[in-house]
């Protein structure tokens, strides 16, 4: 078994947990030990698309990129829909609707170029890993940034299943990044 870590690193004034992760057996919708469980430090507010939200941290509304994945785009101006985009939007307003209690928890990095909070995030009821259900379920393919990559492997072999089964926007779509036809 291999011993869990945690990675200490200061993330602004918000006090996110670090990452952590038990890296041993399959995969499941809980990375972390249940003995663990961190309290709520956000509420959801709303979906920008699959892969970013808003949510409220102390009173101040935070727009959070979802640590190593990546869905279809569904919003960017520049550029059209993409294949399943607005699927895996839903399913990320299914999953985290108005007001859900949230724990985040950042790993390496705590921001991305564009100021986004960088996170894994749960939903605070039952703990689900919505970034890995995203994966697993096929509404999101892996996107590694190192060094926050805690949970590549996991979600790597969660994406090589949704593929080899034709999960989602693999049966439909071959790939999060293709283009509406």
């Amino acid at each position: 078994m291999i011993p869990r870590f945690l990675l200490a690193i200061a993330l602004s004034a918000l006090s996110l947990p670090a990452c952590t992760a038990d890296e041993s057996g399959p995969a499941t919708t809980t990375a972390r030990d249940p003995s663990d469980r961190a309290d709520a430090n956000a509420r959801m507010v709303r979906v920008v698309d699959g892969d970013t939200i808003v949510v409220d941290v102390d009173g101040r509304e935070e727009r959070v990129r979802l640590i190593g994945i990546d869905t279809p785009e569904s919003v960017a101006e520049e550029r059209p829909d993409q294949c399943y985009g607005v699927e895996a939007s839903d399913e990320v307003k299914r999953l985290l609707p108005e007001g859900t209690e949230l724990v985040l928890e950042r790993d390496v990095e705590p921001r991305d170029q564009y100021d986004r909070l960088l996170a894994y995030v749960y939903r605070a009821e039952d703990e689900l890993f919505v970034n890995e259900v995203l994966v697993r379920d096929g509404f999101a393919g892996i996107l590694n940034y190192p060094p926050n990559d805690t949970y590549a492997e996991r979600f790597r072999s969660l994406e090589a299943a949704a593929r080899q089964q034709g999960t989602a926007l693999w049966g439909v779509c071959g790939g999060p990044d293709e283009p509406l036809e």
